[in-house]
């Protein structure tokens, strides 16, 4: 069975959410913690929290993605911006514990001309303060297209921040398929050499999820910028190889294309015909 969601708004509540994923074919989804340019969150309902993952028992579904905000920059070289990150990061990560078990994944963030080595340092800091012993949820590092002075448009940069955390065991990786095409990772001719350098560098037992979207822009072209499915420079047919790829296919995977709901509806019902 293909897992598959897409990103939901949390404004309607966790159980809602559940609901209007299966609503579109879907048996996980993805949420911003927050509004995705930052701020206050929402107080939590806990009895809603409970319904939905009485909902997610219920129909089978796989692990949901809580997403940070896209203003979270843990490597800036503004002091107050780094700041921002570490209290959402540990206010967001201390109430993932209402939805015990699940996924929270971020942009590992830019370095803003100190250096990719600074990034890295900047980013563990950040993450051996926020994580905790007892948490449930797995934190992923998010694989970036190399956009400007962002960290992590390469294994090896999400490998060496991952091997300065001191609970590792916590960390995990969502791989982006329009990001690392962007990146230069030629995950349509060469899928199986992209997730061999994965292992080889990361180890295939840190890919916690994907993100599927296609690139409205070719290899290599480091802008990030998301194509519906089948309608990018990866194209219909690299998709087909990815979900079911025997390594890949039973991962969740989110999709993050130009669309509302009923175009995820749609491709939700395209991805899994295969």
């Amino acid at each position: 069975m293909l897992n598959i969601g897409c990103h939901l708004s949390v404004s309607k509540g966790f159980l809602a959410m559940g609901k209007q994923a299966i609503a579109i074919g879907g048996n996980t989804f993805q949420f911003f913690t927050r509004n995705p340019r930052g701020g206050k969150a929402k107080d939590i309902d806990k009895a809603d929290a409970d319904a939905l993952l009485e909902l997610m028992k219920e129909n089978n579904f796989a692990k949901i993605l809580a997403h940070a905000p896209y203003t979270l920059n843990p490597c800036s070289k503004d002091e107050k911006t780094r700041e921002f990150a570490f209290q959402t990061m540990e206010d967001d990560l201390r109430r993932m514990e209402y939805l015990p078990h699940n996924l929270y994944n971020f942009h590992p963030g830019s370095h803003v001309g100190q250096g990719v080595d600074k990034g890295i340092e900047l980013i563990s800091e950040v993450l051996n303060s926020v994580l905790f012993e007892d948490m449930t949820t797995t934190v992923l590092l998010e694989t970036m297209a190399g956009k400007g002075s962002e960290v992590g448009s390469r294994f090896e940069e999400l490998r060496a921040i991952i091997d300065r955390v001191e609970l590792s065991d916590k960390m995990g990786v969502c791989l982006d398929t329009c990001h690392v095409f962007d990146g230069g990772y030629d995950i349509k001719e060469n899928l199986d050499g992209v997730l061999e350098e994965f292992d080889r560098v990361i180890g295939l037992d840190r890919l916690k999820a994907i993100h599927i979207n296609d690139s409205k822009n070719p290899l290599g072209s480091h802008k990030d910028r998301h194509e519906k499915i089948g309608e990018g420079f990866i194209g219909l047919d690299a998709f087909e190889r990815i979900v079911t790829h025997p390594i890949l296919r039973s991962l969740p995977f989110y999709l993050e294309t130009p669309n509302e709901l009923d175009g995820y509806q749609k491709e939700i019902e395209l991805l899994k015909k295969f």
